[in-house]
Parts: C-alpha cells; sequence; structure tokens
C-alpha cells in the first residue's frame, strides 16, 4: 500500500522560503507516476500548486511561477517543493499526491489516486 508522507511546512514572514518534501513507501514503481503539490484553505476548494507530469514535465499555477519549484529524486522516492518569494495568500494546507496524467490536468485533483496527510504552511506580513 503506498503511503505519502509530507514534512517541511511551518511559519515564516513575508519574503522568506520554505521546503516542503513528501516520500513515498510502499511502491517500487515511483518513477513512472506523475506527482503535484496541492493545497487548499478551510472552506475552499483544493488547489493545484505544481506537478510533474508522466513524462517530467512541470506545471504551475499562475500565482506561483516564478516563485516555487516542484523536483523530484526518483532514487529516494522523493518530491520536493521549493518555495521562495511566500506571500500571505500561500497559507495553506499543502498535500502531495500520486496519479497519471499528462499536461495541464496534472493541477487538477481528480488526476490523483493518492494523498499525503498534508502539512501546514502560514506566511505573515
Amino acid at each position: 500500500q503506498v503511503q505519502l508522507v509530507e514534512s517541511g511546512g511551518g511559519s515564516v514572514q513575508a519574503g522568506g522560503s520554505l521546503r516542503l518534501s513528501c516520500v513515498a513507501s510502499g511502491t517500487n514503481t515511483y518513477a513512472r507516476y506523475s506527482m503535484g503539490w496541492f493545497r487548499q484553505v478551510l472552506g475552499k476548494e483544493r488547489e493545484g500548486v505544481a506537478a510533474i507530469d508522466t513524462g517530467s514535465s512541470t506545471r504551475y499555477t499562475d500565482s506561483v511561477k516564478d516563485r516555487f519549484t516542484i523536483s523530484k529524486d526518483n532514487a529516494k522516492n522523493t518530491l520536493y517543493l521549493q518555495m521562495n518569494s511566500l506571500k500571505p495568500e500561500d497559507t495553506a494546507m499543502y498535500y502531495c499526491a500520486r496519479g497519471y496524467c499528462f499536461g495541464d490536468y496534472c493541477l487538477h485533483p481528480a488526476a490523483y489516486s493518492v494523498w499525503g496527510q498534508g502539512t501546514q504552511v502560514s506566511v505573515s506580513s
């Protein structure tokens, strides 16, 4: 059974940086799948932030382009999200997810079937 565990969240001031990690266990086919980062604020829909599709192409939602970078280390079964120039509006619970998709569809939650428990990111002004 595949499990995803996120870490690296925390509280930072605006302009600061954080790096989120997501370790996958219970799988030996990690490299074959698409991986994504999503975020959710209480009362709002889950939003796709960044994704690496099955062809290793990356996608970002417009609000994080040029600030966030998604990467994947297949040897360590680990997904990363480097977040720079953080803004208060980036405050949310961040989730990683595993799926099988291509292109912009990889920013949609419906493309994913396995989810982590989330890590909280809080950015103060």
